[in-house]
């Protein structure tokens, strides 16, 4: 999904060409990974006139990473945002700057 957020459309050897050096993936494992993703709704596939399938997002990465963020909480966490926001200001290496930037966005959100 990050490749095709990126830069689309693409076409499988398009995103292979992206994904083998990190990945290592043959065109054959993207091409199925593609079409799942497409049955999925999370793309989103045109044909040209040669038959070529080019992919581009069917959902905003936002969303992906809110839908995600929410899943992730109520699978480890029960839902809840403390024992989340505990752990990974407990075990997270952050800057001076991401320190303020954090207790900005809770003075924030405790505020509404």
């Amino acid at each position: 999904m990050e490749a095709l957020w990126e830069r689309s459309p693409q076409t499988v050897s398009e995103v292979t060409m992206v994904l083998r050096p990190t990945m290592g993936w043959a065109e054959n494992t993207v091409r199925t990974l593609l079409t799942r993703l497409v049955e999925k709704g999370a793309l989103k596939v045109k044909e040209n006139a040669s038959g070529t399938r080019a992919f581009t997002p069917a959902v905003k990465r936002e969303d992906c990473v809110q839908a995600e963020s929410e899943s992730f909480m109520q699978r480890i966490f029960r839902g809840a945002a403390k024992p989340l926001l505990v752990h990974f200001a407990s075990n997270a290496k952050l800057t001076p700057d991401e320190v303020r930037e954090l207790k900005k966005l809770l003075d924030q959100n405790t505020t509404k």
